[in-house]
């Protein structure tokens, strides 16, 4: 036996045993959970292009003195600015048109733009003292998904199913669905929900919103699924020697998937069968429920994921990126995302699973209290603020009904209990029963995690 052939032959018995673990069980890591978790899947609402704070939920009454007036130089400070506001020669301040309410015993801060998410406040814990490192959107958007704003890493989806396996036979452990705002928005790649280095078992499945959810799930015409049957079984014959041969254990993963895709084709009509589910439901999230590749649509199928065991949910709605045409624009995207967004909550909480369903809702980073770009009587916009944003949480362990953290008066600082992104990142996987720091994967000579070599756990987020 020469050098290959012993590598061979090794790496094909180490093949044939990653093929029976994917096989016989559902994976995750044996040392984990690290404790006793509060939640057993994430659903996370990322509002892609940088919601304003200013208009949502960091009320700053006082910003009416200064509206036109430049932001005073020692509050900026020179932090860095974006190309786009670089250029300007001045930097008017703008207060937010739209009026603020506090809503529930909470009394929580929440702009008239979101009357449902409002009237569930004290379901919610706001975190308004987030920042992140990232300034443009690509770096900033996969720094929240992977841990770094260079392509390339896991993302969190993938973490958390390699991490803790799938608790779904039929389904994926880790869906992601996009909806569109007003036709407009930064692109959202493939790569933000990939399992990077990590096998490509635990990249993300994306659901299309026009023919098959996933792409060749139905049968070609004239072939049944008794054809079907017998395809795999000689495909499996095939995958199986190449995997004696070489030990690839992408040839196992390749084994595997495509025996999830079979089953898929049954389970995936089930789930997409809305028609079963109630008028009720469908009054709690608007008629916009019914249409395919609409948020509302997107937030029922994603308590239907929840209820059949998958594990990550990442749904992404895009165009919240108001450089102008802010008092238009935003209202609209509220107007797409408030009442299904609130609906989830409601409808998760009365079929018994928030407590066990951790929910985020938040984009990449916020806007700046000045005007960016053309200021006028009834239009403004304003640029990618990563200093200080509000993101919100609910179920899954985390308390109800605070707000933590806060800004200055100019919503430009953050003042009082900062949150970073590896800080948010700790405190999901947390919920999920995992310490952060034991959650890692070795490649190229070192261990990598999430969270890089930081992130602290929020603990007065924690219930």
């Amino acid at each position: 036996m020469n050098r290959r052939q012993w590598f061979g032959h090794t790496l094909g018995t180490l093949g044939q045993a990653a093929l029976a673990t994917l096989q016989a069980k559902s994976g995750g890591l044996p040392h984990l959970p690290t404790h006793k978790p509060t939640a057993k899947r994430v659903i996370y609402l990322f509002m892609s292009g940088g919601p304003s704070q200013i208009e949502l939920f960091d009320y700053k009454p006082g910003l009416s003195a200064f509206a036109g007036k430049d932001l005073p130089e020692s509050v900026r400070n020179g932090q860095r600015l974006t190309q786009m506001s670089a250029t300007q020669s001045s930097f008017p301040m703008v207060p937010s048109k739209f009026s603020f309410a506090r809503h529930g015993q909470s009394g929580a801060w929440v702009s008239e733009l979101l009357p449902r998410t409002a009237a569930i406040a004290d379901r919610l814990a706001f975190i308004k003292s987030m920042h992140t490192e990232a300034i443009n959107h690509d770096p900033a958007v996969t720094f929240f998904q992977t841990g770094s704003q260079i392509a390339g890493r896991p993302s969190m989806g993938s973490w958390t199913i390699y991490g803790l396996g799938s608790e779904s036979e039929n389904l994926p452990g880790f869906v992601v669905m996009l909806s569109q705002g007003g036709g407009g928005g930064q692109p959202l790649y493939d790569r933000l929900w990939g399992s990077g280095f990590l096998p490509t078992k635990y990249q993300g499945v994306k659901f299309r919103s026009t023919g098959d959810p996933v792409l060749y799930l139905s049968n070609p015409d004239g072939f049944g699924a008794g054809n079907r049957r017998v395809f795999l079984d000689a495909l499996k014959e095939i995958n199986t020697s190449k995997l004696d041969e070489s030990g690839d254990p992408e040839t196992a993963t390749r084994i595997a998937q495509y025996e999830m895709a079979f089953q898929m084709q049954s389970s995936v009509p089930e789930l997409i069968g809305l028609s079963q589910e109630s008028a009720s439901t469908y009054a709690l999230y608007g008629e916009d429920a019914r249409k395919p590749g609409s948020f509302a649509y997107n937030c029922l199928l994603a308590r239907r994921l929840a209820e059949r065991g998958v594990r990550f949910i990442q749904l992404y709605h895009r165009d919240w990126d108001h450089h102008g045409g802010l008092p238009k624009g935003l209202p609209a995207r509220c107007q797409e995302t408030d009442r299904p967004a609130a609906a989830l909550i409601s409808d998760l909480a009365q079929r018994g699973m928030l407590d066990d369903t951790l929910v985020v809702w938040g984009g990449e980073f916020g806007r700046t209290v000045y005007c960016q770009g053309r200021l006028t009587a009834d239009s403004y916009g304003r640029d990618h603020h990563p200093r200080c944003f509000t993101v919100w949480l609910a179920g899954g362990g985390i308390k109800p009904g605070i707000s933590l953290g806060a800004t200055d008066d100019f919503s430009y600082n953050v003042v009082e209990n900062p949150v970073h992104v590896h800080d948010l990142q700790a405190t999901i996987l947390h919920c999920l029963g995992v310490d952060h720091t034991k959650l890692t994967y070795q490649f190229q000579g070192r261990h990598f995690r999430l969270t890089d070599v930081h992130g602290k756990v929020v603990k007065p987020l924690l219930a």
